[in-house]
């Protein structure tokens, strides 16, 4: 499977939900969650359990466990070849409903006017 491009979700403010989320992890955690990131921008639609999981709605899920703790990293995909990340969260046993709807009104968001909303990392 070819690599997808990976962007994160940008908010009209300007701020990116995902960034702001990682700054607040440890630093391991934080470097796990971005090595899942890269595996997902590498392996695209390929990417399955344990690392991935599909939610519910065109929602998926980046998979994170670190000593006992949870990290989700909430994504979808734009066309065959973007996949777009809107948030990160720290779960206890299900993701919350109210987690995903966020991600679905940002997936709309990012259709509406990808240009608006997207954000991509330097290497």
């Amino acid at each position: 499977m070819p690599q997808v491009t990976l962007v994160l979700y940008r908010d009209t403010d300007g701020t990116v939900p995902l960034l702001d989320w990682l700054e607040t992890l440890q630093p391991k955690a934080r470097a796990k969650c971005r090595a899942w990131l890269r595996q997902l921008r590498d392996q695209g639609h390929a990417l399955r359990r344990p690392i991935a999981d599909y939610l519910r709605d065109g929602i998926y899920e980046l998979r994170v466990g670190l000593r006992g703790s949870n990290y989700r990293l909430l994504y979808f995909f734009h066309g065959k070849d973007i996949v777009v990340v809107s948030h990160g969260l720290i779960k206890s046993r299900t993701v919350p409903a109210k987690e995903i709807e966020t991600a679905i009104r940002r997936r709309n968001n990012f259709t509406r006017n990808p240009p608006q909303h997207t954000f991509i990392e330097e290497a």
